[in-house]
């Protein structure tokens, strides 16, 4: 076997795109999607229609500019969520606009509208996941909607403080980064590399896993934001891991042997301390994690950037 088909033996693998012709090659459970994905894809010729399909049901549905706007990039999401979900068996995750990180108002509404999108192309809210950045608002948001029975995958997540407010807010899943760690620590100790059992990426995952199999959560433990296929192999036996297609490439052309890393049942077995991670708790323990702070707040900043030159191709065509 080669070394995807000896992952996907322990853990459920999700492709990280908006690039249907990808999903179809390695054939993942779910799939998942951001701004920056779907504005790259978006520049494709290849998804033309699904633009010119966003931009005309906008037109029908509002005559104000802003309005418009608002609908054809919801529209232009959900499109691309539609044509994903003809190829993937499972979910798929949609985000919802970065600049409402710190709404937890808006956050449920803008999810109601999406879930709202999908359901009038008969899609249930069951096969969608809305993608929500792990602020203190977005997780309470995303607390309301798991309530409704609106599905939510927590996003830009890279602290236990994040991940246990996410578990007990009950959310479905969390995407805990990896490379982005790998990329602060590089930088913060001036090094140009760090082996993959040394990750801090990886560690916080691997801390993550174990305290939610600790303690008995729910929340599906999905790592995300990979560097490199090292990291991945130390993150066999994780709930699921969401890999780009070019790593996706890597792993089905090596046959390398590996084995899996994290296990359920030895978390269960480990001593760790309980947390209880009131708004309080959850603010310090951000604010003492200079790595975790820095790269949300950037991260919210760079979907920002690239669903902004999203708004404006789709603001000349409209």
């Amino acid at each position: 076997m080669n070394l995807l088909e000896q992952i996907k033996k322990h853990t459920k693998v999700v492709a990280d795109t908006g690039d249907f012709t990808s999903i179809q090659v390695y054939k993942p459970v779910d799939a998942t999607t951001n701004p920056s994905l779907i504005y790259a894809a978006a520049m494709d010729t290849q998804y033309s229609s699904l633009i010119d399909d966003a931009i005309q049901y906008a037109k029908s549905a509002s005559t104000d500019k802003q309005k418009q706007l608002n609908v054809a990039l919801d529209k232009l999401a959900v499109n691309f969520g539609l044509k994903i979900l003809e190829i993937v068996p499972g979910r798929v995750s949609t985000e919802v606009d970065a600049r409402l990180s710190f709404d937890t108002e808006a956050t449920v509404s803008k999810a109601h509208e999406l879930i709202k999108l999908y359901e009038a192309n008969d899609i249930s809210k069951e096969r969608v996941l809305i993608k929500i950045a792990s602020t203190w608002e977005g997780i309470q948001a995303a607390e309301q909607l798991e309530k409704e029975g609106i599905h939510c995958n927590l996003t830009l997540l890279f602290s236990l403080a994040q991940a246990i407010r996410c578990a007990e807010a009950k959310v479905t899943l969390i995407s805990p980064f990896v490379g982005r760690i790998l990329d602060w620590h590089k930088k913060d100790r001036g090094i140009s590399d760090i082996p993959a059992n040394e990750d801090p990426g990886v560690k916080s995952v691997k801390e993550i896993f174990d305290y939610y199999k600790k303690f008995g959560y729910n929340t599906t433990v999905m790592g995300a934001s990979f560097r490199n296929i090292g990291e991945i192999t130390e993150l066999i036996g994780c709930d699921a891991l969401t890999i780009s297609p070019t790593l996706l490439k890597e792993l089905e052309s090596s046959h390398a042997i590996v084995e899996k890393k994290l296990d359920a049942e030895k978390s269960k077995l480990l001593e760790i301390q309980r947390i209880n991670v009131d708004e309080k708790t959850f603010r310090w323990m951000m604010n003492e994690d200079a790595m975790a702070t820095e790269k949300l707040a950037e991260g919210i900043r760079k979907f920002t950037e690239d669903l902004v030159k999203l708004e404006r191709h789709i603001e000349k065509l409209l």
